[in-house]
């Protein structure tokens, strides 16, 4: 079943959720107008009208259970300019999971676009997903300019509020950003034992901590004595397994939301949202193995220069950065690794250059 508000009710959306459940059996009536499968061009801020190739349904196997015990959530935002990316995500976790029809997709949406709906409806018929509204007047007033316009979106700061904004009987997920793709199954990562941690994430300690503040926090005695009784490590939030009711009763949206306003104040940090995130739960997380977060494979935030694959396993590829993979394959200039994206790049004016 699927719930739809007509259009002429939308402006009363901003007290509500947009709530959009597809089981896989659901037929989808759209409102008049809206064409299914046809989207804005993903690949830039130009609109365009371009189409996703419809996905292949991908089934449980024998061993997989039915109960609620067994459903795995995963937690994502859209965006048109990322929705390239989203659908590359979507189909490489289907494709590498046991157990596909067990994961339910939230999708998180700062504003109504029926052509982001109808594109993912009918580029995977088959998935279960719902999708919320964000409200971005939640964090317009707490948003700092960052060293990269994209990070200043209200959208990106949308992973703060997963306690507010998911339903209660939601209580874990897996929060993913769009510019990645999952090459191992899922459940393996459903699966990180939390302990007492709100947070699992990959930590990566061998970088520069001091690096992602300011000096101004750090000539601060009271500021920089935030980490006292921790060993604090970067830690990327594009892909973070989130106990939501430990987040919900640790208060941990009103912890993030009080160092963005001290950033207001005193220019502590340069990124978007993950400073903050940083302050509250470096050295007090559960780590993953690195394997699930080959982060960094658009380049820094600035330049956006090729980079190689760090040596080890791998179970996730993330083009965080400047660079991303649909950009630089639509320019002719891919980087080595973005040939690791493009089998599950679904944009139909994809496939000449994928037969090449």
């Amino acid at each position: 079943m699927a719930l739809w508000s007509p259009p002429s009710s939308l402006p009363l959306l901003g007290l509500l959720s947009i709530i959009i459940f597809l089981r896989p059996t659901s037929v989808v009536t759209s409102p008049s107008g809206i064409r299914h499968g046809i989207i804005r061009k993903p690949s830039s801020y130009e609109p365009a009208v371009v189409l996703f190739r419809e996905a292949p349904a991908f089934r449980n196997g024998d061993a997989c259970g039915s109960s609620d015990a067994d459903r795995i959530h995963v937690v994502m935002t859209l965006d048109a300019n990322y929705l390239r990316g989203t659908i590359a995500a979507l189909l490489s976790i289907l494709q590498h999971s046991t157990c596909p029809e067990n994961i339910d997709f939230h999708f998180l949406w700062s504003h109504f676009e029926s052509d982001i709906f109808s594109s993912i409806n009918s580029t995977f018929p088959f998935l279960n997903f719902k999708v919320y509204r964000f409200d971005s007047n939640r964090v317009r007033g707490k948003i700092s300019k960052s060293i990269r316009r994209a990070l200043d979106q209200p959208l990106n700061y949308a992973r703060i509020y997963l306690g507010d904004i998911l339903p209660a009987d939601v209580r874990r997920v897996i929060y993913l950003d769009s510019d990645l793709v999952m090459v191992d199954d899922i459940a393996k990562l459903w699966g990180v034992e939390l302990g007492d941690k709100v947070l699992a994430a990959p930590e990566y300690c061998h970088a520069n901590f001091t690096n992602y503040f300011t000096s101004a926090f750090w000539s601060d005695r009271a500021l920089a004595q935030t980490f006292d009784g921790r060993k604090p490590c970067y830690f990327n939030t594009g892909v973070m397994v989130v106990d939501v009711e430990k987040w919900r009763e640790g208060g941990y949206t009103k912890k993030v939301e009080e160092w963005m306003a001290v950033q207001k104040k005193k220019r502590i940090y340069q990124l978007g949202s993950l400073p903050p995130f940083l302050l509250v739960l470096a050295g007090n997380m559960q780590p993953v193995h690195h394997r699930w977060n080959q982060h960094g494979l658009g380049g820094d935030n600035l330049e956006g220069r090729c980079r190689s694959l760090h040596p080890g396993p791998i179970s996730l590829l993330h083009w965080s950065g400047k660079g991303k993979p649909w950009l630089r394959l639509d320019s002719r200039r891919p980087c080595t690794v973005d040939h690791l994206w493009a089998p599950y790049d679904l944009y139909r004016s994809s496939t000449s250059s994928l037969e090449e």
